[in-house]
């Protein structure tokens, strides 16, 4: 699916700003952050997943609410939220639903997808939450951010794509229209089935730092033929790496703890 080349040719501004602060880290300058997953399906598991990320090597920490038993039922979604903020300090916070069919652990509708990031953002304990480029239409994704942002909260809008790597037009054409729908933060993750796959995910990553820098990006090949893109960001231009502590949320996750000697040796050599 190719986009108007109005989204395709958002040009470089000057006057916007290519880094986004989130509490004390700054994506989008230096290497490239680590974020960390966590899958707790109960109350309980949740607090004892924040309270051993807390000893691992990482920048933020990602609540993948999909898997959460109690996901279905928002007030209680917002009430644990509240300890786990509490729980994380100054940590930053990704809320992501992952739906299943980009490959999630559940689906809900897109009505409740809407209301549950809605009321995620309201609380404003979430520093960030994740917003599906194809959970709707235009109008329904620019609903959600219009909400996060009012109170505060950034967007990091995705797309996953588990079957193959699209033309790196149509992985810039997907990048740029999350830009001009309010993203902070665009993200990709592609399936490679070659080499030229990566490069061609790196190459786009490139082109988007180069033309369309009105945001820093996060894009990955997923895999073992990708690993390279999770480690590469700063040389193509990709913001944040996502790295696992007890269980992988994607193929190709790096341990998080390795994932950063690797980070910090690549740039030791510099």
């Amino acid at each position: 699916m190719s986009y108007d080349n109005d989204y395709y040719k958002i040009g470089r501004n000057e006057n916007m700003k290519s880094i986004v602060k989130v509490k004390n880290v700054k994506l989008g300058e230096g290497i490239p952050k680590i974020a960390v997953p966590f899958m707790g399906r109960t109350n309980e598991e949740l607090i004892d997943d924040v309270k051993y990320l807390k000893a691992i090597s990482l920048d933020l920490v990602e609540w993948r609410i999909d898997y959460y038993k109690d996901v279905e039922d928002i007030e209680k979604v917002k009430e644990i939220l509240t300890k786990l903020r509490v729980q994380l300090d100054d940590i930053p916070l990704l809320v992501t639903f992952r739906t299943a069919k980009e490959g999630g652990e559940k689906e809900i509708t897109p009505e409740y997808y809407v209301e549950l990031n809605k009321a995620i953002a309201s609380t404003k304990n979430a520093d960030l939450i994740d917003v599906e480029l194809f959970i709707g239409s235009s109008k329904v994704v620019k609903e959600i951010v219009d909400t996060a942002h009012e109170n505060g909260v950034k967007v990091i809008m995705s797309n996953h794509d588990f079957h193959k790597t699209p033309s790196k037009q149509e992985i810039v054409s997907r990048l740029c229209k999350m830009q001009q729908l309010g993203a902070d933060i665009p993200k990709i993750a592609v399936m490679p089935s070659n080499p030229d796959d990566v490069l061609e995910l790196l190459s786009a990553t490139n082109e988007m730092r180069r033309d369309h820098d009105q945001t820093p990006v996060i894009t990955m090949s997923m895999g073992p033929l990708g690993v390279i893109s999770r480690l590469a960001g700063e040389t193509f231009g990709s913001a944040l790496t996502f790295g696992s502590a007890k269980a992988a949320s994607a193929p190709g996750q790096l341990q998080a703890n390795e994932l950063d000697k690797l980070l910090k040796l690549i740039t030791a050599t510099k």
